[in-house]
This record gives C-alpha cells, sequence and structure tokens, in this order.
C-alpha cells in the first residue's frame, strides 16, 4: 500500500506541476543502497579500483615516511601477538584438554586486533603492501622502484618496531611465567624444515591480504572490523607463518631464554616465511585478482 500511495502523489504532483517531494518506501531505499549509492560495502570491481588507488599512492610515499609507518605498524602487530601470548599461552590445561579451542582462543584474542590498529591508523604493513602495490604495478599506477622503495622500507620499519617493542616487554615483565610461553613458541617456529615453513608462509599471507583487500571495501569502522577478525584469527587457529607477528615474537622468545639463536630466527624462521608471504601476497592476491579485474 505504501509503494500505491508514493506512486499516486507522483502522479498527483506530475498532473499539478507542484514540486512535491516523494517519501521513498523503504524496500526502494534498500534496494538503491544494494546497488551502491550508500552502499557500506563496495562491488568487487570498485573495491579493485579503490586497492589498486591505494597501492599507487603507498608506492609514491616517501621511502622515510614509509619507514615510520612501518614502525608503528610492528608495534601495533606486536601488541596484537602479545595478547595472543597472554591470553593464549595462559590457557595450558585447555591446550592439553582441548587444542582445537584453544587454537580458537589464540586466533580470536590477538593478532585481528593489532592488524585492526595498523588499518585504521594509516600504518605501512609489509605484508599486506606485497599485494596492494603489486596491483598497482601490473595495472601501472606503479614503477617497480616505487614497490621495491615500499617493500623495503616497510619491512625495515616493521622489523625496527617488532624488536622495540619486544625489548620494551621483554624489560617489563609483562608475560606471567618469566616469558615461558614466548619461549615456547620461539622453538617450535624455528623447529621446522624451510619448504614447509615457506609454504606455511604463502598460505599465511594469502589470508593477510584477503583481509585487508576486502577491508578496503567496507567503508565504515565496523565492516573492516568483522572482516579483519574472521579472517586474522582463522590464520592463526591455522598454524600459519606471518614474518612480521614473528619479528615480534621470537626475539621475545629469545630475550625470555628460549635454545634459539639470532642466526636461526633469521634463517629457518623469517627469511623462508619472508619468501612466502612475498608470493601469497603478490601471486595469490595480487596478481590474481589483476587477471580478473585488471584492465591490462
Amino acid at each position: 500500500m505504501s509503494l500505491l500511495r508514493a506512486l499516486l502523489i507522483a502522479a498527483a504532483a506530475a498532473t499539478s506541476g507542484a514540486r512535491t517531494v516523494v517519501p521513498q518506501p523503504a524496500a526502494l531505499t534498500r534496494l538503491q543502497r544494494l546497488r551502491g549509492g550508500n552502499a557500506l560495502v563496495a562491488t568487487p570491481p570498485d573495491g579493485f579500483e579503490g586497492a589498486v588507488a591505494a597501492g599507487s599512492k603507498k608506492a609514491a610515499m616517501p621511502a622515510d615516511k614509509v619507514f615510520r609507518l612501518g614502525v608503528f605498524s610492528g608495534v601495533h602487530i606486536g601488541f596484537g601477538a602479545l595478547l595472543m601470548l597472554t591470553v593464549g599461552g595462559a590457557c595450558p590445561g585447555l591446550a592439553e584438554s582441548n587444542p582445537g579451542l584453544h587454537k580458537l582462543v589464540l586466533g580470536a584474542f590477538g593478532l585481528p586486533f593489532g592488524l585492526m590498529m595498523t588499518l585504521l591508523s594509516g600504518a605501512e604493513l609489509f605484508t599486506g603492501n606485497t599485494a596492494l602495490v603489486t596491483m598497482a604495478l601490473i595495472e601501472g599506477k606503479a614503477t617497480t622502484a616505487g614497490l621495491v622503495k615500499s617493500w623495503v622500507s616497510s619491512y625495515a620499519g616493521n622489523l625496527a618496531g617488532s624488536l622495540l617493542l619486544a625489548g620494551l616487554v621483554s624489560a617489563a615483565g609483562v608475560l606471567a611465567g618469566g616469558g615461558a610461553a614466548a619461549a615456547k613458541v620461539a622453538v617450535a617456529k624455528t623447529s621446522g624444515a624451510f619448504l614447509p615453513t615457506l609454504l606455511k608462509g604463502v598460505l599465511c599471507n594469502w589470508l593477510v591480504c584477503m583481509a585487508v583487500y576486502l577491508a578496503s571495501f567496507a567503508k565504515d569502522a565496523a565492516g573492516k572490523m568483522v572482516i579483519i577478525w574472521f579472517i586474522i584469527s582463522s590464520f592463526v587457529a591455522m598454524g600459519l607463518e606471518h614474518s612480521v607477528a614473528n619479528m615480534f615474537l621470537i626475539p621475545l622468545g629469545i630475550l625470555s631464554g628460549a635454545d634459539v639463536s639470532w642466526k636461526a630466527f633469521l634463517l629457518k624462521n623469517l627469511l623462508p616465511v619472508t619468501l612466502g608471504n612475498i608470493v601469497g601476497g603478490a601471486v595469490c592476491v595480487g596478481a590474481a585478482f589483476c587477471s580478473v579485474f585488471g584492465s591490462a
């Protein structure tokens, strides 16, 4: 009836020449939102264009600014990993009695919070840049030099921020039990073979970059947070490997007394995980979506 009433009012206005404002039915308003007028989520083609534009902006940013924003992101991700250890590491009984639920707890509390801080504050995360700046390069909106500058500067900043926070946390004695949970994680992360660790890095950043990519589609903070939480908590629960998170976790474990050398950290974890993260972000997300929505 409300739709019929709106049509009658419109017809009367047209006949009389009066400039009457026609109230829109709720169903019509919802349809307009779904078609993109005031939509809270971009369509896939529009979202792709937005991601390319973001990658172009990142590639054009001065190296010193990328580095500083990278420090912020390293700290943010480190805080997320610290929360994961503080909550999940304090549940040894749960890990033994219900390992599936323990993994869910590890994923739910920690790294999603770190990525939220990074994306909402405009900080620079190396792993996300492997996808977004690659998209811009493929679409001709960035140069190879810009991509290298973005990757190297954000990676260096992430490492500096992660090490800074690890030192502060260790000195503050924040973790219960003298950091035993961090030490256990450091040993586990440096005990795998090169290829499986690299492949865990591929799978991890495939998911992380999907979180970054899809979060850019959302036009409000709540939408971004929901996307981030589901995807990031999943990769943690799956036991995959994220280079920037490991820049905090393993050094914190070493500072907490883990029987792990700095050489083992670099060669047995950070190197293969970084290479895997590059493949996961640049190929599995960046190049993949360019092949579907790109102009080339």
